[in-house]
């Protein structure tokens, strides 16, 4: 028997402006793993729909998805970037997942209690069943791995309890047809037809918090502007909001110990690292017994050196949306025959006529 050939699966849900955070988080290390993988990066606008019905900008906020995928280096030739609603086997394969998952198992999300709050009687079912579409994003491709951070940890963990039941309960089916592939599962080789997707966690994950506030993550939906660096800011802008940036009295200190509650400090000693492509202690080695007033300027500049170029780069391919309708389009068209030829066969599995 074969085994599942490795793959990367990403997504990002189109919801307001992406900034340093998910640059750092995420999109850095998307350009990192196309040199050593294959990878499909998804724009997931059906996500997005759990928040609110009603997108008056959800096309543009696609396309300015899109654009910082590709300002940041994603090269869309040698990976498939594409929008999920394109593909509609995904929204299939959910579907066929909601009959697979337990209602007990997406009760105990975190995310949906976070989401849902005290009335969760009045919340969608789209909330309720969103990270069994998740699944399906993941699945249709086969994907082995998912770069992940904290916050999707559980959702990778359903997927891939998802993944086990379904090849439990169709174990014989599966067998019969021949596709099921081999795969470690702990030190036990077994047999199965969806891989059990592994999260990918390449170094340390860079947590980018507020530049207001040290304790919260840096958000698109914060009310202030000041407490996040967008992609799209110009140099200005960047150099501004650093320089504004909530600090403390004290001096840097020379080791990480004395970052400990410091939270401002920590942040930005870590923006400095992650943007380097160095470490905290080596910062703090560099500027240990230093004011913030000689620490801001070589931030500042470091960032705008770096994000600055992407933000111009945005701005041209965001001028051009026929292009990135272009990219969208023939990514989605390589996305479709690889997602239906797995379709194809969990139809034949669970005994669909499939014309």
């Amino acid at each position: 028997m074969s085994e599942f050939k490795e793959l990367v699966f990403s997504g990002v849900q189109p919801t307001g402006n992406l900034h340093l955070g998910n640059y750092l988080g995420a999109l850095q290390k998307f350009v990192a793993l196309q040199d050593s993988h294959e990878c499909i990066y998804c724009v997931v606008d059906l996500h997005s729909l759990t928040a609110t019905m009603a997108h008056d900008d959800l096309a543009d906020q696609t396309r300015s998805i899109t654009a910082a995928f590709l300002a940041s280096g994603i090269d869309p030739k040698k990976n498939i970037v594409f929008n999920q609603s394109q593909v509609l086997q995904h929204a299939e394969l959910a579907w066929i997942f909601n009959c697979v998952a337990r209602i007990g198992w997406m009760n105990r999300m975190t995310q949906f209690k976070d989401k849902a709050g005290k009335d969760r009687e009045n919340a969608s079912l789209g909330l309720l069943a969103y990270p069994s579409l998740m699944a399906a994003d993941i699945l249709v491709y086969r994907a082995t791995h998912v770069p992940v951070g904290d916050d999707q940890k559980q959702h990778l963990e359903l997927t891939r309890d998802i993944a086990q039941k379904f090849n439990n309960d169709f174990s014989r089916r599966i067998a019969e047809l021949g596709y099921g592939v081999d795969m470690e599962v702990g030190e036990e080789k077994v047999n199965g037809f969806f891989p059990l997707t592994e999260p990918l966690i390449d170094g340390a994950i860079t947590r980018v918090m507020s530049l207001r506030d040290g304790s919260k993550k840096m958000s698109k939906s914060d009310p202030s502007d000041l407490s996040r660096i967008n992609l799209t800011d110009e140099a200005d802008a960047i150099a501004k909001k650093i320089k504004k940036a909530k600090t403390d009295p004290e001096p840097l200190p020379s080791e990480l110990g004395g970052l400990i509650e410091r939270p401002e400090a920590q942040n930005l000693v870590g923006i400095y690292a992650a943007l380097s492509g160095t470490t905290s202690t080596s910062v703090l080695t560099e500027f240990g017994g230093r004011q913030f007033s000689e620490f801001k300027p070589a931030l500042a500049e470091l960032a705008v050196e770096k994000l600055a170029p992407i933000a111009g780069e945005m701005r041209r391919i965001l001028a051009d949306p026929a292009y990135i309708d272009g990219v969208l389009r023939e990514g989605s068209g390589r996305a479709r025959e690889k997602a239906e030829a797995t379709m194809k066969m969990v139809r034949e599995i669970i005994g669909l006529i499939d014309g």
